[in-house]
């Protein structure tokens, strides 16, 4: 039996649960706004079940077991065996907390739930096609509407993902065996993070890649470090190709082809393919053309600064609407769109959005490099601090990379800052709060940071760029 359509109403509807998603569907309902969130799949969106939870979780996994293997130097002797089995049940079991809190939070703050594949019918109303056979539709009348879609992998022609031995992404994060042999193609944040993590687990990893150096477009000297790095770990790399097509291998396994501009040709042995080459916005479903949207040429929905679309009450967050394509800007935008829907002055300011790759060392980036603070018309000053002078560090026994701080040298206020190395993730949050409080490099410089730790290493380059270093060469 089919059910039969049923049609409701909502102040504000937003389509999907990711990151930018669930987070406005909270604050809309905080502010007191009659909400319902609809979601075809999972709660916490591709970041959360199958993108940045289960990588950090394998990421942290992965480094336990060759930290325990490796730390000879510190007295410690150990030959550690990975249960890959057992580790993705662990992450699994992550990501099954995760996305129950979400459902948790959602109820609790009045967000109405709807389980379901949502389209546009025309510029007030959604049909939710919900899953299953004799499942049925509803009809949703809205006010405003928070299109949440997110991002998919891209793929790229040859390599189709259904293929059980070509990875997005997703699969990577799923496999319960490690390959002898992973070929990479792509060597951006995506294909980078899972190159070290499976060079720990044991693979033989090649990355492919068509740029000449990874992790375009980050600075040469953070890019070197973390490249050196992965090299040490076994990854190798095959820059200026392109991947063309796959093949059976003589070994049960498969060749994966490339080819240079210049039209020369290379093979190398594969048992899994991973292909990383970005992501793609997710729209297709949308039926966005009934509401009078038009997508840029590479599907994204264009916003303003108060994540409105040019379609009066329909608005874009997260990936959906492009650049920067980082799950916690998507949250800033999911929390401005449901303040703009409900009448607060809220917009975007992206000057202190920071960014992470989570190698080995990480990468942690905010705001201007010194490059782009000379062409805003800046006079830059810039202090750094090497970790191998770093106490903490040492005692950690990772001692690679440095804390650099760029400022305005008239008025000492933080433009930005590059880390890499040990817990740069989590150090670019200090750079970030000062570039949105308004700090100075003296501000920073006198704030007495906590000793031994890797902090000081971010107190240390203020006052590098302030010629006042103490553990370091004044530059």
């Amino acid at each position: 039996m089919v059910v039969g359509d049923v049609t409701t109403g909502t102040e504000v509807l937003v389509i999907g649960a990711g990151p930018g998603g669930y987070v406005a569907a909270i604050r809309a309902a905080q502010e007191g706004l009659d909400t319902t969130l609809v979601e075809r799949d999972a709660y916490g969106g591709a970041c959360l079940n199958r993108g940045c939870i289960p990588s950090k979780a394998l990421i942290t996994g992965s480094g336990l077991a060759h930290e325990a293997g490796n730390a000879e130097f510190m007295g410690v002797h150990a030959d550690p065996a990975v249960d890959m089995g057992k580790m993705i049940e662990w992450k699994d079991g992550v990501v099954d907390r995760l996305t129950s809190g979400v459902e948790k939070l959602c109820k609790a703050n009045g967000v109405n739930l709807i389980e379901g594949e949502a389209s546009f019918v025309d510029e007030n109303t959604v049909r939710v096609a919900h899953g299953g056979d004799g499942q049925g539709s509803e009809t949703l009348s809205f006010e405003h509407a928070i299109i949440a879609t997110g991002s998919r992998p891209i793929q790229i022609p040859g390599f189709e993902f259904s293929e059980d031995h070509v990875w997005s992404s997703e699969e990577a994060l799923d496999a319960d065996t490690v390959p002898d042999r992973l070929g990479i193609v792509g060597a951006g944040y995506i294909g980078m993070e899972l190159a070290t993590t499976y060079a720990k687990l044991g693979a033989d990893v090649t990355v492919i890649e068509m740029l000449d150096d990874v992790l375009n477009p980050y600075e040469d000297d953070v890019k070197r470090i973390v490249r050196t790095r992965a090299e040490e770990l076994g990854v190798e790399f095959r820059f200026g190709e392109g991947a063309s097509e796959w093949t059976e291998g003589p070994d049960d396994g498969y060749l994966l082809h490339t080819e240079t501009e210049g039209g020369e040709e290379s093979s190398y042995s594969a048992d899994k393919i991973l292909v990383a080459v970005g992501r793609q916005p997710v729209t297709g479903a949308l039926d966005v053309e009934n509401v009078g949207i038009e997508t840029d040429d590479r599907g994204f929905v264009e916003t303003d600064d108060r994540t409105r679309t040019a379609v009066e009450g329909v608005h874009a967050v997260g990936d959906v609407a492009g650049d920067p394509m980082l799950a916690h800007a998507a949250s800033n935008e999911g929390i401005v769109a449901a303040e703009v829907i409900a009448g607060e002055p809220a917009a975007l300011d992206r000057q202190a959005v920071p960014a992470a790759v989570f190698t080995d060392p990480e990468i942690g980036t905010v705001g201007m490099t010194e490059s782009e603070a000379e062409d805003a018309g800046f006079d830059p000053v810039v202090g750094e601090m090497p970790f191998n002078a770093s106490g903490r560090a040492m005692t950690t026994g990772h001692t690679e990379g440095f804390v650099r701080i760029v400022a305005a040298a008239e008025t000492g206020f933080v433009l930005g800052a590059q880390i890499v190395g040990p817990e740069a993730s989590e150090l670019i949050a200090e750079v970030a709060l000062a570039i949105e409080m308004g700090a100075t490099l003296e501000d920073v410089a006198a704030t007495v940071h906590t000793h031994p730790t890797l902090a000081e290493a971010v107190m240390e380059a203020a006052e590098n760029a302030r010629g006042q270093a103490i553990h370091t060469l004044n530059r």
